[in-house]
């Protein structure tokens, strides 16, 4: 296979391990066995190691010299400090993108935080797993609306790392309520062709998420310094 060929394997199967990274098939700190991904994959060894150096410059991969490739893990302060990044740049693009969204652009969110609220309600028909990739295309399309390339890159350095750990899983009703309810009232302020409106909702809901991640951040991290003693019991 030339050089092209091999480039092309390793951005597909880049393209294949992030998915499965975001999608929380690999949990902060496994491993990612090359041969593993192979198999899984059905590629070559030589396309998932490239892959994973590109995950690595990404941050969503940790790579340790003769240990190998482990998903990234945070601790509560990084993740509280990327949280508070978050804070400063996306509600200026929600901003941004309330002020030039099209009518069909507005339709079209509002359509998506719709299904957000159907997936996601409390209920039997609640389906948890399918709100994540919905809520990641909600966001990352209001990124594209807003059409600002220097705060959109600043922001995917932010965000793509830590959003491993987001598992709507570990949200309480109240905070799944909340978090569902903003998408609308986001959705709502763009219909009003209200900014701030919008870029205020935007910074209420990344501070119910931090609420969320940070706790359950911290209840990992003190799970996992008893774990030894458990152990040796």
């Amino acid at each position: 296979m030339g050089r092209a060929g091999t480039s092309t394997s390793a951005g597909r199967a880049a393209a294949a391990v992030r998915e499965l990274i975001l999608r929380g098939e690999f949990a902060p700190g496994d491993r990612l066995g090359e041969a593993e991904l192979a198999e899984r994959l059905g590629m070559s060894r030589t396309p998932i190691r490239e892959a994973l150096s590109r995950l690595a410059a990404e941050g969503l991969v940790e790579t340790t010299p003769n240990r190998g490739s482990r998903v990234t893990s945070w601790t509560v302060e990084e993740l509280a400090d990327v949280f508070h990044l978050r804070s400063t740049i996306e509600p200026r693009l929600t901003s941004l993108a309330a002020a030039a969204a099209t009518t069909a652009e507005i339709d079209e969110l509002g359509a998506m935080a719709e299904r957000m609220v159907v997936v996601g309600s409390p209920g039997p028909d609640q389906d948890l797993d399918s709100l994540v990739p919905l809520n990641r295309d909600f966001h990352e399309r209001l990124v594209t609306i807003a059409a600002a390339p220097a705060l959109a890159v600043a922001l995917a350095g932010a965000v793509r790392a830590p959003i491993v750990l987001r598992n709507f899983h570990t949200y309480d009703v109240a905070s799944l309520r909340r978090s569902l309810g903003h998408h609308l009232e986001i959705v709502a302020a763009m219909r009003a062709e209200d900014p701030e409106w919008a870029g205020a909702v935007m910074a209420a809901h990344i501070r119910n998420a931090r609420a969320v991640m940070v706790r359950a951040a911290r209840d990992a991290a003190a799970h996992a310094a008893r774990q030894p003693q458990e152990d040796t019991r």
